[in-house]
């Protein structure tokens, strides 16, 4: 897929962002988070990534090592996008591939399988 950016957010439109990606690398993820929510993640940099409205809607969570924000709108719960940074200090956000507008996941192959359960 060509490089574009894309928009999303929550169910009731109080959180929006845009993320600019190829798409060409998703994800599942089995942690706990990930495999209860029913993620299809995509990573981007942090100057890829812009929240549009809705700070004031989101609620933080975290978990375990606490290295990822796991942010959720306080209105409608989605969690549209998480937010962290690695082991060598580079922040990246986690984009929920499954709230873009007008993306068909069947378009984007099979996603790739991290074991996040056994980190």
């Amino acid at each position: 897929m060509e490089t574009k950016t894309y928009q999303g957010g929550c169910h009731c439109g109080a959180v929006r962002y845009e993320a600019t990606s190829d798409l060409a690398q998703v994800m599942t993820c089995n942690c706990s988070m990930c495999h209860r929510m029913g993620w299809t993640l995509s990573f981007v940099d942090e100057d890829k990534f812009k929240l549009l409205s809705g700070q004031e809607s989101l609620t933080d969570y975290q978990f375990n090592k606490k290295k990822i924000h796991h942010v959720f709108c306080k209105v409608c719960g989605v969690r549209s996008f998480c937010y962290g940074t690695d082991d060598a200090g580079k922040s990246a956000y986690g984009i929920n591939v499954r709230c873009l507008d007008d993306v068909d996941l069947t378009t984007l192959g099979t996603p790739m399988a991290y074991d996040g359960k056994n980190l």
